[in-house]
């Protein structure tokens, strides 16, 4: 290497890329396996839901304009591309929403991103068996979320969005074992798809491309697996390298040993977590706040004088910028217009999110009643807090009410039940979906380790959407 500076983390790359080829269905704990197959039924809800949005017909319209070998399906559409045109246009669905898991650390969706990508693939090769689906998804989810950790919220705070940077390591993990790539095949997929990484975060004011960020991510990751197929080379030690590498280059702060810490025996994958609101996970602690001071006092927003909310640091440059209408991304990222709704409606899901709502004058005013502010004591909690809130609302008479959630729900330590992952499936997908083909999804997924051929998923998620 022509690096003067020693790699961050020798053969790191390496490394991981020998664990992703190596890994087996058996190798898998049963609690991951059962985690997985959660997310597979939360992704496929992301998905179908999210074909149907004008920012997913866009691309679409653009992917069929282009043509390509019609091998895989394009969701909700009865129609089929090239493997990189589907997952373009299905990992962008995936994504399109806020709706998508989440891992914590690396601030990463990687379901929106490895579904896609593993189901676009079994099409094309025709491993359907559900047990080798869940492999390369556990080899996705752990690479590109150890990716993640590693990068640290200093990526974050760079201004690069993780979906579409640390997420390239997902898909190109998920791919290569698709494609049941050797170690060092996969070690190339991986030194390959280092070069696509990209996402910008002033996307979240407004703009449809974040949605894009995970369906590029997608696509790249299948480029990427398909030349080391094909014996084109990549940056063998595109992680640790010193000059150039992903670490070394999207970071100021990485931490290179979270890259294999404890790899094969503390999965990533298992502390996967799941959202309740359609919205950045990062306002839900302070959405739920808001939501159980009202419900438990029975407060109107008339009743409301002031809203005081503190929270992280990172929270704040996220989410607490002013709100404008400048459309349903920006509404998502926004912590002043996910409190107004909660105010209002009690819930922040899909409906909260409709074009004519962004403008609501009700929403302008009980924005205008509400105080965010970085919470010193919060911050001084560390990363793992980082999600956290303190919401205090004063009354119009006077009453001052406080509530702190310091771990947002559907994280690690506040997890949703598969049971609430499955209700909130049937809510997303209720308006696309017949409701014959979406008990037969939640069913399959339940059991999707013991289906020898995964067509009879692939044929409902291929079909039109209703």
């Amino acid at each position: 290497m022509s690096q003067s500076n020693p790699p961050l983390l020798e053969g790191a790359t390496r490394d991981l890329a020998a664990f992703a080829a190596g890994l087996k269905y058996d190798q898998i704990p049963a609690g991951v396996v059962e985690r997985l197959k959660t997310s597979v039924l939360d992704s496929i809800g992301c998905c179908v839901f999210g074909v149907t949005l004008p920012w997913t017909r866009k691309v679409q319209s653009m992917v069929e304009e282009e043509g390509g070998a019609p091998v895989a399906s394009i969701f909700g559409s009865g129609r089929k591309s090239s493997v990189s045109g589907a997952v373009l246009v299905n990992a962008t669905a995936g994504h399109a929403f806020e709706l998508d898991d989440i891992h914590k650390e690396s601030i990463v969706h990687p379901g929106s991103i490895a579904l896609p990508v593993a189901l676009a693939l079994a099409e094309k090769t025709g491993r359907r068996r559900g047990k080798d689906i869940i492999a390369a998804l556990a080899a996705g989810y752990e690479i590109g979320t150890r990716v993640g950790n590693a990068a640290t919220m200093s990526l974050f705070f760079r201004g690069f969005h993780p979906q579409g940077t640390s997420g390239v390591f997902v898909a190109a993990a998920t791919a290569a074992h698709m494609l049941q790539l050797d170690a060092r095949q996969t070690q190339h997929a991986l030194g390959i798809v280092g070069s696509q990484a990209g996402g910008l975060m002033a996307a979240q004011e407004g703009a449809m491309v974040k949605r894009f960020h995970s369906g590029r991510a997608a696509q790249s990751g299948v480029y990427a697996a398909l030349l080391a197929q094909n014996d084109f080379t990549g940056i063998v030690d595109v992680l640790e390298a010193s000059y150039g590498g992903y670490l070394s280059s999207y970071s100021d702060k990485p931490n290179p040993r979270r890259l294999t810490d404890d790899l094969g025996r503390v999965w990533e994958t298992g502390t996967i977590g799941y959202k309740p609101h359609a919205s950045v996970t990062s306002i839900h602690a302070a959405l739920d706040a808001l939501a159980s001071i009202m419900r438990d006092k029975r407060l109107e927003p008339a009743d409301i004088a002031a809203v005081d909310v503190g929270v992280s640091h990172m929270t704040h440059v996220h989410c607490a910028w002013p709100y404008k209408a400048q459309g349903v991304t920006a509404a998502q990222m926004n912590l002043y217009y996910g409190l107004a709704v909660i105010a209002f409606d009690g819930v922040a899901f899909v409906d909260q999110y409709r074009e004519d709502r962004l403008n609501d004058p009700r929403i302008f005013d009980f924005i205008a009643r509400i105080n965010a502010r970085v919470d010193p004591d919060i911050d001084a909690m560390g990363p793992a807090f980082r999600h956290a809130a303190r919401v205090a609302v004063t009354a119009v008479d006077g009453r001052r009410f406080e509530k702190e959630i310091l771990h947002r729900r559907g994280s690690p330590e506040n997890p949703l039940s598969q049971a609430d992952v499955e209700h909130k499936f049937r809510n997303v997908v209720r308006s696309c979906l017949a409701p014959q083909a979406i008990d037969d999804i939640v069913a399959l997924s339940k059991r999707l380790e013991q289906i020898d051929d995964v067509q009879p998923l692939l044929d409902i998620l291929a079909a039109p959407s209703a």
